[in-house]
């Protein structure tokens, strides 16, 4: 087990960040923390890498016990917080070094592990950081979260502010780096990445709802859902709100998904009342659920 994490509970004042958190992360596996800005991860990223000690509960990390052992999990991990947090003054290959030393390691030593990655911003290897594009600084904080070849890695939110280009690119450097017995612990707000994990956990406000993979969490969902769309959306949002029976009603792409609370639902009716209420153009077919429908659903409970 890579990680290991028992009943972690903190808290900031009366503020509860997180509430007894469990969960374990197998060696090799791409894990995936998905929730909102809010919900948790980030403190959960922060006592796993030993920078916050936690209230309550137990966490081990590449066999290391993050309170006890802190000294050896820093030498066995690479941590890529949200936030770019590299040397803005320095240069690419500056940082690169830096980071490189400090771990008591050199670039050449390590170079296979990085070299997909690095190769893609060697031609800028004289810029500044500061000066770099949000897909090169992902590149370059990747490249210095991997330099001493660490068992574990911890990315937060890694995709968060870039392009769809380089975030499709940034997952399938990640598939390549687990081919190479790497463990991945990576948390997005985004629902689409989910699916590219191999189990996830849903948290919200603190609290983990649910953890499997990303098939069987949608496999087990029991409702129905139906994708509705007319010419005037903001209307038909309000108007769907409105419905005696609906038990669910959000915004999805060109459609809004809608859940109604009976078992015998009938479509029919629900046309029927939205042309009463003058909307033109409506279409109404069930839809395949999304880990975001899942997600919504057990917020939802929640409240």
């Amino acid at each position: 087990m890579s990680i290991s994490v028992q009943n972690i509970s903190k808290s900031y004042k009366d503020f509860k960040a997180i509430e007894a958190i469990s969960f374990d992360v197998n060696e090799g596996e791409l894990f995936g923390l998905i929730g909102p800005d809010g919900a948790g991860k980030t403190t959960i990223f922060r006592i796993l890498t030993t920078l916050l000690l936690p209230n309550e509960g137990m966490a081990n990390v590449a066999g290391f016990d993050v309170v006890k052992e802190y000294k050896s999990i820093r030498n066995s991990v690479g941590y890529m917080p949200g936030k770019f947090s590299l040397y803005q003054d320095l240069s690419v290959e500056e940082n690169l070094q830096f980071f490189a030393t400090i771990f008591g390691t050199t670039i050449e030593e390590n170079y296979d592990l990085i070299r997909e990655i690095y190769v893609q911003i060697e031609p800028f290897k004289k810029r500044r950081a500061g000066a770099l594009s949000g897909g090169m600084k992902q590149k370059l904080a990747l490249c210095c979260a991997l330099i001493h070849k660490p068992k574990v890695l911890f990315l937060d939110e890694p995709t968060t502010g870039v392009d769809p280009v380089s975030r499709k690119d940034f997952w399938e450097m990640l598939k390549r780096l687990q081919q190479k017995g790497i463990t991945i612990l990576v948390s997005t707000p985004y629902m689409d990445e989910a699916a590219l994990c191999d189990r996830i956990a849903l948290i919200q406000k603190g609290r983990i709802f649910e953890i499997d993979s990303p098939k069987n969490i949608i496999s087990k969902y029991p409702k129905t859902i139906y994708a509705i769309s007319a010419k005037n959306t903001h209307q038909l949002l309000h108007d769907l709100k409105a419905y005696p029976s609906q038990y669910s009603v959000f915004a999805f792409g060109e459609f809004i998904h809608y859940i109604d609370q009976k078992n015998n639902f009938n479509s029919a009716d629900l046309q029927y009342y939205l042309e009463s209420k003058n909307h033109t153009e409506i279409e109404i077919h069930i839809a395949t659920p999304t880990i975001e429908d899942v997600f919504m659903d057990l917020t939802a409970l929640e409240h």
